[in-house]
């Protein structure tokens, strides 16, 4: 129908903010990235270490350490993995781990876009009938009466326990009155 609006076109669900703008700019972001065709995921971290020479001057006081070094860090099916970089291989690589960082930013922006325009739904906002919508040619079914024994310390679907609870971890006791002498 030409009058009736789309409900989950983003401009009829959130009409306050233009999440359409905001998608497109993360869109063209997006594409800049793709552009430059290298997403690195991990971190570099610049390293200063020490040797194992007892006169040298990293062991001094203050101590002179040696480097930079350059460390690429990543996670490979649960495990770190980390490699040792040049200087000229950390200028080269910089730019692609902060494209990997500026693409999960992006992503997030984009998912809060779709989860705000969710919760925005004006179907949310009108009240649940008191029973569902029942098919054409049957009559709808009342809700049913919730069950008496709710709040018992078991769960047991409203119906009664036929196993006793956990016979296992019931303490033993034993009868002490009876001693023998």
């Amino acid at each position: 129908m030409p009058g009736t609006p789309d409900l989950c076109h983003p401009e009829t669900v959130h009409p306050a903010a233009s999440p359409q703008a905001e998608a497109d700019k993360i869109a063209a972001e997006l594409a800049a990235i793709a552009r430059s065709g290298m997403v690195l995921p991990g971190s570099i971290t610049q390293r200063r270490t020490r040797c194992g020479r007892r006169n040298c001057g990293c062991h001094a006081d203050p101590p002179r350490l040696h480097g930079p070094y350059w460390q690429w860090t990543r996670k490979v099916a649960a495990k770190t993995i980390c490699r040792w970089l040049s200087p000229d291989q950390h200028d080269d690589y910089q730019p692609w781990i902060d494209n990997d960082r500026r693409l999960r930013e992006l992503l997030a922006r984009l998912e809060a876009l779709g989860i705000a325009a969710f919760d925005a739904d004006p179907r949310w906002q009108q009240r649940r009938r008191t029973s569902p919508a029942a098919p054409p040619g049957r009559p709808a079914e009342p809700e049913p009466a919730p069950p008496d024994n709710v709040g018992t310390a078991r769960l047991t679907c409203g119906r009664p326990s036929t196993q006793p609870s956990y016979p296992q971890l019931r303490a033993k006791r034993e009868d002490l009155s009876s001693s023998e002498k």
